[in-house]
């Protein structure tokens, strides 16, 4: 078995010299703990990452946010040193790790599989790292209570792990990870077996955690909620390439191209085009804005969120369309209006019948505007639903037939 770092050892023994250079990083901070540059990754020919570059903060909660195969997995692994970059460098605090094999890394894994020894109970589970380090029995116990805290499992030490819930084994794995104090933990997406409310409550939990500990969390997700409720930062991930990097208020609110306003929940995208400053043109109508610094004239693309959009009379409306379909969400009703051919999605909490003409109202804070992408004209439509029903129906008929 590999050996883990005892508290005795520095880190800087265990790196290279190198130092790294002074610029590429996508995020200038002082208190930088990983800095990835340039980093590329192929596996049998196919690009899986293509030029990352990206700081993450000592004490920050960063969430890689993508659709599978995007690279966020990959991107983890490269920071464990369970992959090794084909072009790029990796930073710890400050030294070049690139060929720092994982166990003399300071950071630690949480896996979606939490890989607990099913012969061990939950206090062995827990003190495992530290017995590896020849950790002295005393520490160990006063290490291994304070771990049980933190992750509220108190009376739970010989507790069988086989005989525990989901979330239960999720917090023996996270202890198991932190007590050997890493500077940094890796989840790879450590909700996805649970069920959705255990979700939310695990969610809170892992924050929690996190503040209490100051410890760099850097966490991998395909769900924007996740994403959304419990980072300091997200960085969203497509086709192997950064696309944004923001607050989690910012990639809802300011997102930079197509691909970021329709991943991160729902989004109407329009073509439109930039008129002036603080003056927009879609659908038809010119609108005030509160965006500037485009071209006059600029084909632009237009972000407006379902929540934003309000359901007026027709004679008040900016735009006029006539009702497709009414979902009831529970809390709000979300309709689908057609506006010359084009398909919006509204959220409203009052109820519209179907096929009825209904007016709406944008406020300019609720518009915003993003340059044209490669990504322009592929989302926004909410018509693509029905053709995608459409095409399970035949292929369902095939299948029965």
């Amino acid at each position: 078995m590999k050996r883990k770092l005892n508290e005795t050892e520095t880190f800087s023994e265990t790196t290279e010299s190198e130092q790294p250079p002074s610029d590429g990083c996508v995020a200038k901070t002082s208190n930088k703990i990983i800095e990835l540059r340039n980093i590329s990754k192929s596996f049998d020919g196919e690009p899986v990452l293509n030029d990352i570059s990206l700081c993450i903060n000592d004490s920050e909660f960063i969430t890689f946010l993508g659709p599978s195969g995007c690279g966020k997995t990959t991107t983890l692994r490269i920071i464990g040193g369970f992959e090794s970059p084909d072009i790029g460098d990796v930073f710890f605090d400050g030294a070049r790790i690139n060929n720092l094999p994982p166990y003399k890394r300071q950071v630690n894994t949480v896996f979606q599989k939490y890989a607990l020894f099913p012969h061990l109970n939950v206090y062995d589970n827990i003190a495992f790292g530290l017995r590896i380090a020849k950790v002295k029995e005393a520490e160990i116990k006063e290490r291994v209570t304070e771990m049980l805290k933190l992750v509220n499992l108190r009376g739970f030490e010989k507790r069988n792990v086989n005989l525990l819930s989901g979330g239960q084994q999720q917090r023996v794995a996270i202890a198991r990870a932190l007590i050997n104090k890493p500077k940094v933990l890796l989840l790879d997406e450590p909700l996805g077996a649970l069920d959705l409310k255990l979700r939310k409550d695990m969610q809170v939990e892992l924050k929690n955690i996190q503040t209490k500990t100051g410890i760099t969390f850097i966490y991998v997700t395909h769900d924007q909620e996740e994403a959304l409720s419990m980072s300091d930062t997200v960085v969203v991930m497509a086709e192997g390439k950064i696309q944004q990097i923001g607050s989690p208020t910012d990639i809802y609110n300011e997102p930079v191209n197509a691909f970021v306003a329709d991943f991160i929940g729902e989004s109407n995208i329009i073509d439109g085009v930039m008129l002036e400053d603080f003056k927009v043109r879609f659908a038809g109508h010119t609108f005030v804005c509160l965006d500037k610094g485009f071209e006059k004239n600029e084909p632009i693309d237009v972000v407006v969120r379902p929540e934003d959009v309000d359901v007026v009379a027709v004679e008040r409306g900016m735009l006029t369309g006539t009702v497709s379909s009414v979902t009831f969400k529970g809390v709000h009703y979300e309709i689908i209006v057609d506006i010359d051919g084009f398909k919006w999605m509204i959220q409203t909490t009052d109820y519209v019948a179907p096929e009825e003409t209904i007016g709406l109202y944008i406020e300019p804070d609720a518009i915003h505007i993003m340059k044209k992408s490669e990504y322009s004209n592929m989302f926004g439509d909410y018509s693509s639903f029905s053709d995608e029903l459409e095409h399970l129906s035949d292929i369902t008929e095939d299948i029965e037939e």
